[in-house]
């Protein structure tokens, strides 16, 4: 999968999230949902991603749950 299309689809789930009250419970529900709903290959593609470029294309909400939620993503 192209890796823009991974980063608009997890923005997107950031973006649902965080308009949650909860900071906490919006970092965590977009890390939940990629553990769920995304393919394994998905993931480790996004990480590579962050690994090699950094997380600027990101929004900021979801490279905190990736940065937070990373040896449960990998």
């Amino acid at each position: 999968m192209q890796i823009e299309t991974l980063v608009k689809m997890a923005n997107q789930i950031g973006a649902f999230f965080e308009a949650m009250p909860d900071h906490a419970e919006a970092v965590d529900g977009i890390a939940d949902h990629l553990r769920k709903f995304w393919e394994p290959r998905m993931r480790r593609e996004l990480l590579a991603h962050v690994d090699t470029h950094g997380s600027g294309a990101l929004s900021p909400i979801v490279a905190e749950a990736l940065a937070a939620h990373r040896s449960e993503l990998g």
